[in-house]
This record gives C-alpha cells, sequence and structure tokens, in this order.
C-alpha cells in the first residue's frame, strides 16, 4: 500500500501554451521555455496531453520535453494504438489514460474503466511491461476504481470537474457533496494500494479542500495556472498555487 508522505506534489500541465501558440501557427509561446521555467519555479512534474487532433501539444512538443525535462513528465493520453506506440518510444514517467472527444473543448468527464475492462487491461499492460506507470483519470466513483484496481493501474486521477463547477455556479450544496465523495473515494482507493492523484479545474478559491485529504500525494493542474501567469508571471502564479497547497496540508 501507497505510503502517506507529508508533502503534496505539484505537476504542471503546459497544454494552454501550446493553445496560444497554436492560435498563430507560429512558435512562440514555446511550451518547452513553460515547463523549463514551471520546473525552476518547483514544479516536481510537467503534464502534456497529446490529443489526436494535435490541437494543442504536438509530437515535437513531446520529443522536446523528453530531452530537456529534469523532473518528470506526465504523458495524458487517450487509449488508442497511436498513442500507445508513441509512449512505448519516448517512455515518459508515467501514461494517464484520459477520454478523449474529438468535438469537446477539455476533457469533459472521467474514463468508463468498468465497461472497457478487458481492452484497457490489455492496452495498459505494455506500457507497465515499458517501465510507464500508468494512472487512469476517472470520476470519484467506487465502481470506477475497482476496476482500474482490477486491470493493474498504479495511480488514479480523480476528476475535480465536477467539484469546481460546482464552486464556480455557486451551487454550494452540490459542491459539498462532490467533495465529500472525492474524500471518501481517495481513503477507499487508498486501501486497495492505489496512488491517488486529482486535477481538472482546480484554481486558487478551489485547491486547498482537496489539498487537504491525505491519501492525496498529487495535483496535476495546468489551465487556471497558466491563465494566471498572464497577469502575475508563471512562476508566481506557480509559487502562490504551491503555498496554498502548503497550506492545506498542513
Amino acid at each position: 500500500m501507497t505510503d502517506y508522505v507529508g508533502a503534496l506534489r505539484l505537476g504542471v500541465n503546459i497544454d494552454h501554451v501550446a493553445t496560444v501558440r497554436n492560435a498563430r501557427g507560429g512558435a512562440y509561446p514555446d511550451p518547452l521555455r513553460a515547463a523549463k521555467l514551471a520546473q525552476e519555479a518547483g514544479a516536481d512534474g510537467i503534464t502534456a496531453h497529446l490529443r489526436e487532433d494535435r490541437r494543442h501539444i504536438t509530437d515535437a512538443d513531446i520529443d522536446g520535453l523528453m530531452e530537456v525535462l529534469e523532473i518528470p513528465l506526465n504523458f495524458e493520453m487517450a487509449a488508442t494504438p497511436e498513442m500507445q506506440a508513441i509512449a512505448l518510444r519516448h517512455k515518459p514517467h508515467a501514461v494517464c489514460i484520459v477520454p478523449e472527444k474529438r468535438e469537446e473543448r477539455t476533457t469533459e468527464g472521467g474514463l468508463e474503466v468498468a465497461r472497457e475492462e478487458n481492452q484497457l487491461a490489455h492496452f495498459i499492460a505494455p506500457l507497465r511491461e515499458a517501465g510507464c506507470r500508468v494512472s487512469i483519470f476517472i470520476a470519484a466513483d467506487k465502481r470506477q476504481i475497482e476496476a482500474a484496481h482490477r486491470i493493474g493501474a498504479q495511480v488514479i486521477e480523480l476528476h475535480t470537474g465536477a467539484y469546481c463547477d460546482a464552486h464556480s455556479e455557486g451551487r454550494f450544496a452540490d459542491r459539498d457533496a462532490e467533495l465529500e465523495r472525492m474524500r471518501e473515494m481517495s481513503a477507499f482507493a487508498h486501501s486497495l494500494g492505489l496512488e491517488v492523484h486529482a486535477g481538472h479545474g482546480l484554481t486558487y478559491e478551489t485547491v486547498k479542500p482537496v489539498a487537504a485529504f491525505p491519501e492525496i500525494l498529487e495535483l496535476n493542474i495546468g489551465h487556471f495556472i497558466i491563465g494566471e501567469s498572464i497577469f502575475l508571471g508563471l512562476a508566481p502564479a506557480i509559487a502562490e498555487m504551491r503555498r496554498l497547497m502548503d497550506e492545506a496540508r498542513d
């Protein structure tokens, strides 16, 4: 079983630096520069989602990240043969399997593991054999957590989007119910020996209650940090998120 640790890791997602770059079709802003700045600012890892339509992160970005990073790369990807082949070629520290629809603006929900258990078990086996830590991005749902455990995932990442949306929309009863669900399910996943991460939509306002759960060892945050960096700079935006996370942990 995964041991508790005092410190909570922060993974910085750089996808939306690439979104801004791709809006003009040029070379700037450079996601690799953002990744290196995040590394210098104290990020524990970098997350990048290589989508099938390459709407933000590109293959060249992944090549560059593997060359320059001194901290782990968390490679988010759909469960497709193309993405599996790319992951097996690069062998990043971690791969996070996420659902993906071409028409969605961002990842809208957790992966349906229980319904596709056999297929996913076969899909992740070569990734584990290659030395990648396999994470499954799922809702805080007992059935999905049990299925992720059965297929051999080492990590689950709980989708915090419903909690964050309820907070921003002022649906505080729904927010509190979702937070309680995440608290219970993070403890349940830990009891199975799974490492627990969380992410999606977290902000300065919403991060502390999630960061306070002792079973959660890593938060992956991107869009908000990149947005705040327009006003604060990337390093100060990361530093403030880290401060809030550490404060919640204490």
